[in-house]
């Protein structure tokens, strides 16, 4: 049974490093999720099209220290437009499903207290297009009897859309140009919203009664496929929305009827078609007849299309009486329509009025409405309503006009955004055709109050003084009814009123003489403006605030040459240290991930100074497992906030300053090693973990130079397709020559009946790219892992390359593992027993016992090599 001991943690004395690591905060915006493009345009500006409906992420890359907060904000898609009241507080913005709305300049916003906010954008554009709508009009130019000059149908296509939309028309399954048929005319329309192009039908001949087909397209932008709406133009007919105006005398600027002067009645329905609408008129019953002071006339151009209208000159009291208007499809089978207008003296034009103590409505916020005008006259007009004080605000039915036959406004569950002045005013249709009458009404919404802070941590030293304010921010009533404080859930004595000057307070304080441990605890201030509650919540405590990771240490990993351990360089500064009592120490705790077993140590430390970097190394650990690390001050009070960091083992990338690593392959950066492109094949990284279950056998390391399953190793694979002769090689990061001589130590594997050659060659950069052969290696050397030291002397800026080489068959998989590149001379002494790892199953132990090595075991083992 083999037993392995670990030294989880090994504490080295933890260091200050001076003042001043506190850096301002730096931002870069880096984009993921479903972008159709990302692109920079003329003026660097970047821009992220996406497609409506898909994820949206865009990450916020912060340095400096403290560890920078992120506020996401955005505006729209002029600069004017002001920020949104939501923000998001994280590095990461995700947006599922996102909607033209969300469209606009987004910013990240870095800020640490240091400096001044670190401030990115980037313009995201979202690509959408509606289903078109297609709507139908028709004209008829002129009217001579029964005879029309020119009937004209409009067909009226809008789409909104993002890029905008191409429009092409179809009669049937053919394609419409005005320069290809005369009967017809395609053109924009000035003063329309979204984009709309318009189909013009002249003088409908008989092929023109067909189908016609709008289809929009944004040439299949982010993949959006084109849309199409169709429409049959027929003949059929159809008649609804009966309306009547009557208009006393307009030279005369009249607003009555009075005898004497001119009076028009006309008479108005909708229809399909509109022009083949026929009229006919009626008093008392009887047909009207045409007279010098009674007209019949058609389409006056003051009232809509096909607008029959009776006009009684010199108006005489026999006129008085009942007028029928009946509107009919001559020869179709579609019922008439008829509206019923009744002329006397008692015909009076409106007027509109608040009823007495309605004029300011007061409901709570959840509750039903009703906002109520009244109408007098007669005929009496439908009432209009519409909004007064925001300027194109919609009405809660989603309208800016809504008509009420009754004069009242029903609104359900309202809501504070409903609070304002309402209009409401006398139609001029189905009543006098005059100027409107109007009137107001004022809806107040109540709601409950909205306070600040709504949670707040207090901090202060023990002994000191701390005043607690609780602020009220908005609600209807905007005043304090009542205000109660309380102290873990119990009840305190109402502190001192607030001095005011005649006007309610808006908030409400609690004093503190001094800050106890039994003072110590959460505070609530329950505000109340008699329509409801809203609470402070206060967290006081003498306890320091968390220490703050350094997450900008220059290379924190440190590896090891003889072992498969590191250590890595932990730095934190301390949150506000003077808010509190002086830290006296801090207590450590590291557990490896996944594991139970977690080691303490209490760390004494002098006074911190704000913005003092603390430094405490971690040696012991394990390569390539993560750690978590947590870090809690103590104080004369006890505990204060722990912050806790995962640390992960990371390779370092060699370079002259760091030429003495060991390069344990266990990172996937492979310490800034690459695959050279010149030659057949690559090397490949892998453990035990993630060997090919179908290897071959017989050939290969089992695992690592460590023996555990998880540490990371290179060879090449020389199953097929590889080829005798064939080269693998891997090129190491480029060094600067600051030492006459290196030494190059590395562990190798070479077993298996096919083993080829292994080569170690340095590239000198001096005078282009000239590789020298330092160190070669050929044929099979055991299920052994062993180590090889080669001495080079580089003249300039140089690289390393292992280069494998595929032997004459597939049993010639070659390993390589922990390199070191050190400066000076290797060890005299080339063959050190202690380096040579017999693998499972040669009948050697893995890993010897230091004392039984001797001269004799030191043969003994040459012997079985």
């Amino acid at each position: 049974m083999e037993v392995t001991c670990l030294l989880l943690l090994a504490l080295i004395p933890f260091h200050c490093r001076g003042q001043g690591v506190y850096a301002p905060a730096q931002a870069q915006i880096v984009h993921a999720g479903q972008a159709c493009v990302v692109k920079e345009d003329n003026i660097s500006e970047r821009v992220y099209t996406i497609r409506e409906g898909d994820t949206l992420v865009l990450q916020c890359l912060v340095t400096g220290h403290p560890r920078p907060q992120v506020r996401w904000t955005k505006t729209a898609g002029s600069a004017s437009d002001k920020f949104q009241e939501t923000s998001v507080f994280n590095e990461t913005l995700r947006i599922e499903r996102i909607a033209r709305t969300q469209g606009g300049r987004y910013y990240c916003k870095a800020e640490n207290g240091v400096g001044v906010p670190a401030i990115k954008s980037i313009r995201v554009d979202v690509q959408y297009l509606d289903e078109p709508v297609l709507t139908v009009h028709q004209t008829v130019s002129d009217v001579r009897g029964n005879f029309y000059q020119e009937k004209t149908v409009f067909l009226r296509c809008t789409v909104n859309s993002n890029p905008p939309a191409r429009f092409i028309w179809k009669r049937g399954s053919d394609t419409l140009s005005h320069s290809q048929d005369n009967g017809v005319d395609i053109y924009e329309p000035l003063y329309t919203q979204g984009e709309t192009k318009v189909l013009k039908l002249k003088n409908l001949r008989p092929q023109d009664y067909a189908s016609y087909t709008c289809q929009v397209s944004v040439r299949n932008v982010c993949g959006i496929p084109d849309k199409a709406i169709t429409f049959r133009l027929t003949n059929t007919t159809a008649m609804k929305n009966a309306t009547f105006q009557i208009t006393p005398d307009v030279i005369k600027e009249s607003e009555n009827i009075q005898l004497g002067q001119d009076l028009k009645l006309s008479c108005h329905v909708d229809a399909v078609p509109q022009e083949k609408v026929t009229y006919q008129w009626f008093k008392n019953g009887k047909p009207a007849r045409m007279s010098k002071r009674l007209l019949v006339t058609r389409n006056d151009p003051e009232l809509p299309a096909v607008t029959s209208s009776l006009e009684l000159i010199d108006l005489h009291f026999s006129d008085y009486g009942t007028y029928l208007c009946v509107a009919s499809f001559p020869g179709a089978p579609v019922p008439d329509f008829s509206v019923e207008v009744n002329i006397s003296s008692e015909t009076v034009p409106p007027t509109i009025s608040v009823p007495k103590g309605r004029a300011v409505v007061t409901v709570r916020e959840g509750s039903p409405a009703e906002l109520q005008c009244e109408v007098r006259g007669k005929p009496r007009p439908p009432v209009l309503w519409s909004r007064v004080d925001k300027e194109a605000a919609l009405l809660p039915s989603g309208l800016p006009l809504e008509e009420t036959p009754d004069g009242k406004l029903r609104l359900e569950r309202v809501s504070r955004d409903m609070s304002g002045t309402y209009r409401c005013q006398t139609a001029r249709y189905n009543g006098f055709n005059v100027r409107p009458r109007e009137a107001q009404v004022q809806l107040n919404v109540q709601f409950p109050p909205e306070v600040e802070p709504s949670s707040q941590d207090v901090r202060q030293a023990l002994g000191r003084p701390v005043l607690l304010r609780c602020s009220l921010l908005r609600g209807s009533p905007q005043r304090i009814a009542s205000a109660l404080w309380r102290f873990k859930g119990q009840l305190l004595p109402p502190p001192p009123a607030v001095p005011v000057a005649a006007e309610a307070p808006d908030h409400s304080e609690l004093r503190l003489d001094a800050v106890t441990r039994d003072s110590s605890g959460s505070y609530e201030c329950s505000v109340s403006n008699d329509v409801g509650s809203a609470a402070c919540l206060f967290q006081v405590s003498a306890k320091a605030y968390s220490p703050e990771f350094y997450f900008d240490t220059p290379n924190p990993t440190r590896s090891h040459k003889l072992s498969k351990n590191y250590s890595y360089v932990l730095q934190w500064t301390q949150r506000e240290p003077d808010a509190v009592d002086p830290v006296l120490n801090y207590r450590l705790s590291v557990r490896q991930l996944n594991q139970h077993n977690t080691m303490v140590k209490a760390i004494p430390v002098r006074r911190v100074e704000k913005g003092q970097l603390l430094e405490y190394i971690l040696t012991d650990l394990r390569v390539p497992h993560s750690y978590e690390v947590r870090l809690t001050p103590y104080t004369t009070f006890g505990a204060g906030d722990m912050a806790s960091r995962i640390i992960h083992y990371t390779e370092p990338i060699n370079s002259p300053n760091l030429s003495d690593n060991t390069c344990h392959f266990e990172d996937e950066k492979i310490c800034g090693y690459t695959q050279d492109l010149t030659d057949n094949f690559d090397w490949t990284r892998q453990n035990a973990l993630t060997q090919n279950p179908k290897r071959s056998p017989n050939t290969g390391p089992p695992t690592d130079i460590s023996g555990t399953p998880e540490g990371y190793y290179m060879f090449i694979e020389t199953s097929r397709p590889r080829e005798l002769g064939d080269r693998a090689r891997l090129v190491s990061p480029l060094y600067n020559a600051s030492a006459k001589f290196y030494c190059v130590s590395f562990f190798y594997h070479m077993y298996g009946k096919h083993i080829g050659s292994l080569n170690l060659l340095v590239r000198s950069r001096n005078k282009g790219a000239l590789d020298t052969h330092a160190w070669s290696l050929s044929g099979n050397k055991g299920n052994v892992w062993q180590q090889a030291h080669v001495p080079i002397n580089p003249s300039g800026p140089f690289q390393i390359i292992f280069e494998g080489v595929r032997g004459s068959g597939y049993l010639g998989d070659i390993a390589i593992d922990d390199v070191t590149l050190k400066k000076g001379e290797c060890p005299r002494k080339q063959m050190d027993p202690n380096k040579v790892v017999v693998m499972p199953g040669s009948g050697a132990p893995r890993r010897p016992c230091p004392q039984l090595w001797g001269p004799m075991a030191i043969f003994l083992l040459a012997l079985q090599r």
